[in-house]
């Protein structure tokens, strides 16, 4: 018989590939899966090999929508029976560790950044404080959880002694795409941003990077906060021919349009603790994508930069460093190619493949 997991998200759920690849691998461990989300505006709806539920809600943002959220969820859950939930983020714990504890079901709880040290909350202690709280109350109480880097299962473990384990978000080796022919609206070579164009991304460096840099354009995939704020720079900049927004575009097709790019940015800035210890998707696509990377210096970005040797990590993010870098790179034939080599071969091991057999311990 089959086990009923129930999987919660305040993610969109078209586009979080996370939790998608943790479903698909649990559905061929034999278990059904329910997963609960929201209606996003401008979302893909995408078929799944599992049920999904979005709820409509009045509140989208602040502490109205996470309060609406979970007590909603919470009422959701209260008529129903499963036999593990699996709770996705900080902001999807309260219902979900209460409703655990009410009908004694199993948790399992997946932190896909250091929630509370989001670069959104510098600043705003009063919030801060608030996510800190929950963190307090719920990670010392929950038997099994993971989280997408090491540094963060460190400072959760020193923090709580929780021993959360660690399962990267790492695409798939052998990646389903569309066979669709892909352009980019431009000819010259090209530099990637993909993925949430949320603040301190370090688009804005490498949009002013571009005027020390001929015949490099940028590409953005992605949607997010700060989307119009950056539609406004470039036109502030002048960069309307040299920066391109394409928008929201599904997983499928994304891949094809990765590999089309000539490099990839993963420019994070080191805005709060979750950035500095974050380990970005959009690094391990590049390099499945055989696309060298220009890195930031970031703990866990730097690592895997390094002992791959699959691109450079800049010491800051001035914009003439950002272009120094990028012309050195393309001056240097030879290195590009050896990258590329390199990622080929670290796309072998830095896979979904390997990475989701980690499961099996959570979920037995």
């Amino acid at each position: 018989m089959k086990k009923k997991l129930f999987v919660v998200v305040t993610n969109d759920i078209s586009t979080d590939y996370r939790v998608h690849k943790v479903c698909s691998y649990l559905l061929q461990k034999n278990y059904q899966i329910e997963i609960y989300g929201r209606v996003l505006p401008n979302t893909i709806f995408v078929k799944r090999d599992y049920k999904t539920i979005r709820k409509k809600h009045f509140f989208n943002h602040n502490f109205m929508f996470y309060a609406e959220f979970n007590i909603r969820l919470f009422c959701y859950l209260f008529f129903k029976k499963y036999d593990c939930i699996l709770a996705n983020d900080l902001d999807t714990l309260p219902a979900c560790f209460f409703i655990s504890k009410l009908k004694k079901t199993p948790l399992v709880y997946d932190s896909h950044e250091l929630f509370s040290e989001g670069p959104e909350l510098q600043g705003r202690k009063f919030v801060q404080n608030f996510w800190r709280k929950l963190e307090d109350f719920f990670l010392p109480r929950i038997k099994k959880s993971y989280t997408v880097s090491q540094s963060i299962a460190d400072f959760y473990h020193k923090k709580y002694q929780n021993n959360m384990g660690v399962i990267r978000n790492i695409p798939l080796k052998n990646e389903p795409n569309t066979s669709a022919d892909i352009t980019f609206p431009t000819n010259h070579k090209t530099i990637l941003y993909q993925g949430v164009l949320n603040p301190g991304r370090g688009i804005k460096p490498m949009i002013e990077a571009l005027k020390y840099l001929d015949n490099l354009d940028l590409i953005i995939i992605g949607y997010g906060k700060v989307e119009d704020e950056l539609k406004q720079f470039v036109i502030d900049k002048k960069m309307q021919d040299r920066v391109f927004f394409l928008g929201r575009i599904s997983r499928e097709k994304l891949v094809n349009y990765t590999k089309k790019a000539t490099l990839g940015m993963v420019l994070e800035e080191p805005l709060g603790l979750s950035f500095q210890y974050s380990l970005p998707n959009k690094l391990f696509d590049y390099i499945h994508a055989g696309i060298p990377i220009i890195a930031g210096n970031l703990i866990e970005i730097s690592n895997i930069i390094n002992e791959y040797n699959v691109g450079i990590v800049i010491e800051n993010y001035m914009p003439e460093t950002i272009a120094t870098a990028i012309q050195e790179l393309f001056n240097n034939e030879r290195k590009l190619s050896e990258m590329r080599q390199n990622q080929q071969k670290a796309s072998e091991v830095l896979c979904w493949e390997i990475e989701q057999q980690k499961l099996d311990f959570y979920f037995n």
